[in-house]
């Protein structure tokens, strides 16, 4: 299937400072030069922050990951669980359309689908708050049929019971995840053949479907407030790394800058790992066209550049700018 970008795309993406921090604490697991392993999860943070993936977010994470753009895009288009147009306000509702479930009544649940949101996939309903699509096997082929709605699966479905689910959205209820038809699990239809002591006593919903009760809303997108920032293996929350941080701020020191190129022109600054076509044209507005300019930054002038990069906190020194200018111009 072709997948393509969005025609009407925003002008611009930037993570919420929640978000931001916990997609530089997943940068942070992998070594350097391997920032790029950390693209899936990224996306994903910008598609649930979004709704849906866009130019902008995709450009924006190649430039935090030292990516060409088309690398990342390459990955965007190629997962289906990244989502390349807008999509409902409430809810992306994605039906289950393989053999197991097909057989036991997916076509009606498209139907459904067809009748209240819009005629065909990825449209967005007459209110914006609803779209749908078909999607491949979500393994859980013993409660078919079955959609996904957000992060949670509503299971052993009918097309009254998901008429039903899609009218309580739209009134801003959210249906319990799990089984509809009262199972607790996959267990039997007809009820348990064998462990029957262990049904004794048991709560009404099992562990995930309580887990996504617990939250409050099983259609809730992640916005980074969920659970603290950890990050094991560093050793420490990085909410209290960033507050570190802090102090260096008065030690900071502007480098010198320049109006404009000299009469050679400016250098390609791209050619520093980390630094993209966006940070590229940052970087000359804000007075920097040379390699021996960064090459000369001091640790005060490169804090003040950490900081001043709108939406680039910590890229010059976390990418060794200044060793790799010296480098190049020893090179050239």
């Amino acid at each position: 299937m072709l997948r393509r970008l969005h025609l009407d795309q925003p002008k611009s993406f930037a993570f919420t400072p929640a978000n931001l921090a916990w997609a530089e604490a997943q940068i942070t697991k992998y070594p350097e030069g391997r920032q790029a392993s950390a693209i899936i999860p990224l996306l994903w943070r910008a598609q649930e922050q979004e709704g849906w993936l866009t130019r902008p977010a995709i450009e924006t994470i190649a430039e935090m990951l030292g990516m060409a753009y088309i690398r990342a895009l390459e990955v965007a288009s190629f997962y289906f669980m990244f989502q390349l147009q807008p999509v409902g306000s409430v809810a992306h509702i994605q039906v289950c359309g393989t053999t197991s479930c097909m057989i036991c009544g997916a076509e009606d649940l498209v139907a459904v689908c067809r009748e209240k949101i819009a005629p065909k996939p990825h449209e967005l309903s007459a209110d914006g708050k609803f779209s749908w699509e078909e999607v491949e096997c979500l393994g859980a082929c013993s409660n078919a049929p079955m959609a996904q709605i957000g992060k949670d699966y509503f299971e052993d479905l009918t097309a009254e019971r998901f008429g039903e689910m899609i009218d309580q959205l739209a009134r801003g209820e959210v249906p319990n995840a799990g089984p509809q038809n009262g199972r607790y699990a996959s267990e039997p239809i007809g009820g348990l053949t064998s462990l029957t002591a262990h049904d004794k006593g048991r709560a009404k919903t099992n562990a995930s479907v309580e887990l996504a009760v617990s939250i409050g809303d099983t259609v809730k997108r992640i916005d980074g407030s969920e659970v603290p920032l950890i990050t094991p293996w560093q050793g420490k929350a990085v909410a209290s790394k960033r507050k570190k941080a802090a102090p260096k701020a008065a030690g900071a020191k502007k480098p010198r800058t320049l109006k404009s190129a000299r009469k050679s022109g400016a250098d390609d600054l791209k050619k520093i790992t980390g630094i993209g076509p966006k940070l590229e044209i940052l970087l000359n507005e804000t007075g920097f066209f040379h390699f021996d300019q960064i090459a000369k930054w001091s640790d005060q002038e490169c804090a003040w550049v950490d900081q001043n990069l709108k939406g680039y906190p910590g890229r010059a020194s976390r990418d060794k700018w200044v060793e790799q200018a010296k480098a190049l111009l020893g090179d050239g």
